[in-house]
């Protein structure tokens, strides 16, 4: 109601301007009680009817204005490698802040195959996420990986179990070293793998971007602040790569 006031004006002078002949005297708001009652009885009815279901789904959203937003509010920025950028409402030693990130690299780490020596190298754009992944896939015509069918991954930070999936529409066995690591909450990608394979959505963010209690010893931290700290951790445990440029 607040925004209806302060903006509705504004959208009514311009449908005006822009010649608009309409009733003016049967205005309404689209939310007021009457139109919510109705959209209320629109959905009950439909969804009585088996026309529309409730599931969840991913979602664009906003940690500032902690809102969803559509794909065409949207806006993508596309980066020709390492890239530093100013981002604000970052939680920094307890205090809220701008700071500045760097954006645009890859970053390489190791997952331990569960009962055997060997290691699974992952590249990600937002190491961050890999605490809330369900499982690592790789194409079920590689031949490096047909090993490994039944065989899981150990998380290196809540010791989860991780099963190795095998999926043709995720994974390019070109690319990289042909394993992908598979996070159904934090990218569309990987919930359409999740759903094929029946895996966990592990939601590990807050409303506000800041890691929930599945961020274990990341709780609390605000997410970019979260990947630096992550990167440090594998490095502590021996299993941080490197990063490179993306592309």
């Amino acid at each position: 109601w607040q925004w209806k006031e302060a903006k509705g004006g504004h959208i009514r002078d311009q449908l005006r301007r822009l010649g608009s002949s309409l009733d003016w005297t049967r205005e309404a708001f689209t939310m007021d009680e009457v139109r919510s009652r109705a959209v209320t009885e629109a959905f009950v009815q439909m969804y009585e009817k088996g026309l529309i279901y409730r599931a969840n789904r991913l979602v664009n959203w906003c940690s500032t204005l902690n809102t969803a937003l559509s794909q065409i509010e949207v806006d993508k920025v596309e980066m020709n490698g390492p890239t530093r950028l100013k981002v604000p409402g970052q939680l920094v030693d307890g205090k809220l802040q701008t700071k500045e990130y760097s954006f645009g690299t890859m970053d390489h780490f190791l997952y331990p195959v569960a009962d055997s020596d060997e290691r699974l190298e992952i590249a990600t754009t937002r190491l961050e996420t890999m605490l809330a992944d369900s499982a690592v896939a790789v194409h079920p015509e590689d031949p490096r990986y047909a090993h490994l069918h039944g065989k899981f991954v150990v998380h290196p930070f809540s010791g989860r179990k991780l099963p190795i999936v095998f999926d043709a529409e995720l994974v390019d066995m070109e690319k990289g070293t042909g394993v992908v690591k598979v996070t159904p909450a934090h990218d569309p990608n990987d919930f359409a793998c999740g759903q094929r394979h029946d895996l966990p959505v592990v939601n590990m963010l807050n409303d506000d971007g800041t890691l929930n209690e599945n961020g274990l010893e990341f709780a609390g931290e605000s997410r970019f602040e979260a990947r630096l700290k992550v990167r440090k951790a594998l490095k502590e445990k021996g299993l941080y790569v490197g990063s490179k440029s993306n592309p």
